[in-house]
């Protein structure tokens, strides 16, 4: 069932005398089990950097607190009294670092001087994200390609890309398209394909928690809707 689908069905569901709260608790429910996004921009609110990064900090800190405490953990203890504070920097500065915007890399272009006319392909680039619905880890690697319109890009602006829409919380299908609007827009060309295998924790260790499976996504765009460009860009990724 489509997102659209789900909402019709909310409605309906009004419409016999359910509350609000149990619509609006179902459409959650079932939004994260399916793992959907709602969009390929990450949903941010208009007021989202008017706090500095230490004034969220201080503020999840507090907030974290609270949690701790409902959950029954006594704070006092020696091995807990640091916990809402380090955690609310790991979410800022760490993990969530993606929501910065002075954490953006600056993907600077450079002239293709050895007039490189083949496919250039990073594989393996390492994955660190977190579920947008459990907030439980992503962990995988993407593999991105592109062909020289006259420019190329430093091989570490790719990682830092990658890792840089990693750092928030993601959906995997949001990720990939991320990743590879991104480098179009550095590289300035359509030529473009992202490829991300990832596990995820929300699969793993909880509900169906299957540990054996892995997620594959795909962005092809440019020369890479070609048959044989995007078989030749998997079998570098593939080959041994």
């Amino acid at each position: 069932m489509k997102l659209r689908e789900t909402l019709l069905a909310t409605k309906a569901t009004k419409a016999k005398g359910i509350s609000d709260i149990e619509d609006i608790a179902e459409q959650a429910d079932w939004i994260g089990d399916q793992h959907t996004a709602t969009s390929v921009e990450t949903p941010l609110r208009k007021d989202a950097f008017e706090l500095s990064p230490e004034e969220k900090v201080d503020r999840i800190e507090e907030k974290m607190r609270d949690v701790l405490h409902i959950l029954g953990l006594d704070l006092k203890d020696e091995s807990l009294q640091g916990t809402p504070r380090r955690v609310a920097k790991m979410y800022v500065n760490e993990v969530f670092g993606g929501l910065l915007p002075e954490n953006k890399p600056d993907s600077k272009l450079f002239a293709n001087a050895f007039r490189y006319n083949e496919m250039l392909v990073e594989k393996g680039v390492k994955v660190h994200s977190y579920c947008e619905h459990h907030l439980v880890p992503i962990i995988g690697v993407a593999h991105v390609a592109y062909l020289s319109n006259g420019h190329v890009i430093g091989l570490s602006k790719i990682n830092r890309i990658v890792r840089y829409y990693s750092k928030r919380p993601q959906v995997q299908e949001r990720l990939t398209e991320q990743i590879a609007q991104e480098l179009k827009v550095a590289l300035r060309s359509e030529d473009v394909a992202v490829l991300v295998d990832a596990e995820h924790f929300c699969v793993k260790t909880r509900g169906i928690e299957d540990d054996g499976s892995s997620t594959l996504t795909a962005h092809y765009s440019g020369q890479f809707k070609k048959k044989e460009v995007r078989e030749e860009f998997l079998k570098h990724i593939y080959q041994r």
